[in-house]
């Protein structure tokens, strides 16, 4: 008699071949049907609700799969796809969601017809493959001026809480603030140069464009200034206050003289930190660490404003702003180790108080303070803005712009058809149904902005073959067929691009996984 061998431990499941397959396919088609109806200017938004009764309210692709909680390791997935996408260019994460969920639909079919993982995945790289050509011919010739790379940022914000009228004013800010600093600094551009702080309390026309850095700090003392022109500024990572002995000492004081001797010296160590300052020509310090109280009041005596627990973070963009250095000590400032500013001022909105460091002398630094009605319209503007950022930077430094409203896409699905008759075998079954999958875009913006899915791809492709350019563009309540370009719809090349390519990645793995093992 053979004794039985287990491999597994107790309580382990395996799914095994089309059975595995199905379980995968079904959990990448269901995230990305979560998020299909939010795709496009018409797209609607979800409200998430955690266990602790937090709500967030969206159509950001990126931030609804992360909101969810989704455990299904195939679906997962789709979720790495979204956030990869979002790290890379900053936009077209419900893109990259949904043509992840239409592949595995797709591949779903192919399997059906008895079409084996692996010709399925050379099908999709090989389509993927002449996607990417595709783009590279769709590309705008014209030069990316202010007024394209605007079109660029409202293109990424409409449909995202800002409101028609207001993504017109913000994209003029994103474009400004943007190109400030991409065009006054050298080497690569620094994502942390253009920052975003938000409010409640006004209207998001109230959004202004700040060139500097806005910090949400108090001075360290009332008697400060509330505000330093042509300031020099320094920015400390010490503390300032008394030092402290590394070793377990005790001191014992016998007489009066000696307890005044060491308030004395006590004393002259804090005032000696204002006083350093105060000779070395600073007007307003930044400390990522704390200041004494006593100290505080020295460096108001002495007319210089400070602010401690300052975050590193944001010690680093007043540093690259006013080409200023972090000091670790006091001792030996010398003129270089100093920034400097044009202003440094404190406003107040409602019951907060800000502190504006504008007119950077060193690099340029950016700071758009958008403004809301309440907190979830701030959070979801926040989220727009960045898009719009990320967006206008990729058509910047990675290959320029091609038109938007699903005119890409119906180019894309036009190309691959063209060289799939060429293509050998069951292989091009594969490269037909990733032609088939990228229609389902355009098919998802008709969908969402009112119009019939299916007539609206049929005129899509008609305009196509007749015009070489044709898009779903939304006007008012309703939408039509035209040329996205005219209508100042159009994306960053390199959005196209990472979506295709992450999603391809994403659709071909989990179509090859035919055997899926879980611990208990």
């Amino acid at each position: 008699m053979q004794q039985p061998m287990y491999i597994l431990a107790e309580g382990s499941q395996r799914t095994r071949g089309r059975s595995a397959q199905d379980s995968n396919i079904r959990a990448g088609k269901a995230v990305a049907e979560a998020v299909r109806t939010t795709l496009g200017p018409r797209g609607m938004d979800k409200m998430l609700v955690d266990s602790s009764g937090e709500v967030v309210i969206t159509n950001d692709g990126a931030t609804i799969l992360e909101e969810m909680d989704i455990e299904h390791p195939a679906a997962q997935m789709i979720v790495e796809v979204s956030q990869t996408q979002e790290e890379e260019v900053g936009d077209g994460t419900t893109t990259a969601a949904v043509l992840t969920g239409e592949l595995l639909a797709h591949a779903e079919d192919l399997l059906d017809d008895d079409i084996h993982p692996t010709v399925i995945v050379e099908g999709y790289t090989e389509a993927a493959a002449i996607a990417q050509d595709a783009i590279d011919e769709m590309v705008l010739d014209a030069e990316l001026d202010d007024d394209r790379l605007q079109k660029v940022a409202e293109s990424s914000m409409t449909g995202k809480g800002t409101g028609d009228v207001t993504a017109d004013v913000l994209a003029k800010h994103v474009v400004k603030g943007v190109k400030m600093v991409h065009e006054d600094n050298d080497g690569p551009f620094d994502r942390d140069n253009v920052r975003v702080l938000t409010r409640t309390g006004a209207s998001s026309s109230a959004t202004e464009l700040v060139e500097g850095v806005v910090l949400d700090k108090d001075p360290v003392s009332d008697n400060m200034p509330q505000s330093v022109e042509d300031a020099t500024v320094a920015v400390l990572d010490a503390k300032l206050d008394v030092r402290e002995s590394g070793m377990d000492t005790e001191y014992n004081i016998t007489s009066v003289d000696q307890l005044t001797a060491a308030i004395d010296a006590e004393d002259a160590e804090l005032r000696g930190y204002a006083t350093a300052l105060k000779e070395a020509g600073v007007d307003v310090v930044f400390c990522t660490k704390s200041i004494d109280d006593r100290v505080a009041g020295y460096l108001a005596d002495a007319g210089i404003l400070a602010f401690k627990s300052v975050k590193k973070s944001d010690a680093s963009s007043i540093a690259r702003a006013t080409g200023a250095k972090r000091l670790g000590t006091l001792e030996d400032i010398e003129a270089s180790d100093l920034g400097h500013v044009d202003s440094v001022s404190l406003r107040t909105f409602g019951d907060d108080e800000l502190t504006f460091v504008e007119g950077g002398a060193a690099a340029k630094a950016v700071t758009l303070f958008l403004r809301g009605g309440t907190e979830h319209v701030v959070n979801e503007l926040e989220r727009a803005i960045n898009d719009a950022i990320d967006v206008v930077v990729a058509a910047l430094d990675k290959g320029g712009v091609v038109p938007g409203a699903g005119a890409t896409e119906i180019a894309i699905a036009d190309r691959i058809r063209s060289k799939a008759a060429g293509i050998e075998g069951r292989k091009q079954l594969a490269v037909e149904a990733y032609a088939d999958a990228m229609e389902a875009l355009p098919r998802t913006l008709a969908e969402n902005t009112g119009m019939d899915p299916i007539d609206a791809l049929v005129d899509l492709r008609a305009r196509y073959e007749n015009e070489g350019i044709a898009g779903i563009i939304s006007t008012g309540r309703a939408g039509e067929i035209g040329d996205p370009v005219e209508y100042g719809v159009i994306d960053p090349a390199a959005v196209k691009r990472e979506a295709i390519e992450s999603a391809t990645e994403a659709a071909t793995m989990i179509v090859r996984i035919d055997d899926v093992i879980a611990a208990e």
